[in-house]
C-alpha cells in the first residue's frame, strides 16, 4: 500500500505550467530521488506535497490524509486548509538553507518544535530533542548557538527538528548544496541511516552519487513532468529515455 499517492498534479505560476499531471505512488520506506535539470519542477513537487505551494489541480494523500482541487477556480476555504494542515503534519521538511533559529541552542531549535507545534511537555519534548541529536550525532553540540556549528552539523540538526515531528514522510530539498563538499557525506550519512531504520523519504538532489548508491528508485523530471522512474542500477547504467541519457552523460 502507498504511504504517498500523487493523481494529475498540476501547479502553475502565473501562465507558466511548472507540474503537468504528476502520477506517482511510494511504498512505505522508500528512499526516492528526484533528478533533472533546474527549474524542472522538483522542488515545487516537494513544496505541493507539503502545502507549502497549494495545488492547482489533482490529488495528494500522504498517510491516509489527502488534499485535492478539481481546478485552481475551486475555492480555498477553511475546509481545504484543516486538510492541508492534517497533511502537513505527516511532512517533515528539510531545506537547502537549514533554518534554524540563530538566537536559541540547538537543542532549544529542536524542543520549540514540539512544546509549540504539538503542545508536548517540555520535560518530554527536551527528552526526546536529546535523543534525535544523539541520533545525528550532534548530542555534543546540543547547547551550542547555530552560528558555532558548520553547514553539516546545522543540517543535521535541522533534520532531527524535523524528526522531532514524528513525521510519517520525510522531504528534503537539496539537502545539500548549500554544503562544502566535505560536509555532504555527513549530512547523507544520516539520510542513509533513516533509510535501514524504515522512514520514507523523498529527496531533490544533484548528488547523483547518493542517488545511485541509496536510493530504491529514481525519478528523472524534466518541463514539469515525470520522464523515467526506474532503480538506480539500470536507470544510471541504461536509462530508457533518451532526455534522461542526455541529462546523465554529463555525470557519468
Amino acid at each position: 500500500m502507498s504511504i504517498v499517492s500523487i493523481r494529475g498534479l498540476k501547479k502553475s505560476f502565473g501562465e507558466h505550467e511548472v507540474l503537468k499531471g504528476i502520477d506517482l505512488d511510494i511504498e512505505p520506506g522508500q528512499l526516492i530521488c528526484f533528478i533533472g535539470r533546474s527549474g524542472c519542477g522538483k522542488s515545487t513537487l516537494l513544496r505541493t506535497l507539503n502545502g507549502l505551494e497549494v495545488l492547482d489541480e489533482g490529488e495528494i494523500e500522504i498517510a491516509g490524509h489527502s488534499l485535492s482541487r478539481k481546478s485552481k477556480t475551486d475555492p480555498l476555504d477553511d475546509k481545504f486548509e484543516k486538510k492541508a494542515q492534517a497533511l502537513r503534519k505527516h511532512c517533515g521538511m528539510v531545506f537547502q538553507d537549514f533554518r534554524l533559529f540563530p538566537h536559541m541552542s540547538l537543542l532549544e531549535n529542536v524542543v520549540l518544535a514540539q512544546t509549540v507545534g504539538q503542545k508536548i511537555p517540555r520535560d518530554e519534548a527536551i527528552a526526546k530533542s536529546e535523543a534525535l541529536l544523539g541520533k545525528v550525532g550532534l548530542q555534543a553540540h546540543k547547547d551550542k548557538m547555530p552560528l558555532q556549528l558548520s553547514g553539516g552539523q546545522s543540517q543535521r540538526g535541522a533534520i532531527a527538528r524535523a524528526l522531532a515531528l514524528s513525521p510519517a514522510v520525510m522531504l528534503y530539498d537539496e539537502p545539500t548544496s548549500a554544503l562544502d563538499p566535505e560536509l555532504v557525506d555527513e549530512v547523507l550519512s544520516v539520510m542513509k541511516a533513516l533509510d535501514q531504520e524504515g522512514m520514507t523519504q523523498l529527496a531533490v538532489t544533484h548528488e547523483m552519487r547518493f542517488a545511485r548508491d541509496a536510493s530504491d528508485y529514481v525519478v528523472y523530471m524534466e518541463e514539469g513532468s515525470i520522464v523515467e522512474i526506474g532503480a538506480p542500477d539500470v536507470l544510471f547504467s541504461s536509462p530508457k529515455d533518451d532526455r534522461t541519457r542526455q541529462f546523465l552523460r554529463k555525470f557519468l
